[in-house]
């Protein structure tokens, strides 16, 4: 399964699946201390049909670096400022 993100805005992305839109990823908080990222399924799948490596509809992360790691180091494309996402944002 290949993943890939395209930057919305700073701290949201679109979630795709071999082409196919299917969730969401974004950063709550503010600061370093206080921020998350959460990747989240758009459909409430059950827990069989959902792909690898979800075992629940949403899951929250430390950072970005961390989601990212979790989902296979997926491509990321930004379509916030027409400018490619390198590192973090």
């Amino acid at each position: 399964m290949t993943y890939s993100l395209i930057q919305l805005a700073p701290g949201a992305y679109d979630l795709f699946l071999n082409g196919e839109l299917m969730g969401s990823v974004v950063r709550t908080g503010t600061g370093s201390k206080n921020t998350s990222w959460t990747a989240e399924l758009l459909e409430d799948l059950p827990q069989g049909k959902r792909p690898a490596p979800f075992m629940e509809i949403e899951h929250t992360f430390p950072s970005l670096e961390v989601l990212s790691h979790w989902l296979g180091h997926p491509k990321v494309k930004s379509n916030f400022g027409c400018r490619p996402v390198t590192g973090s944002p």
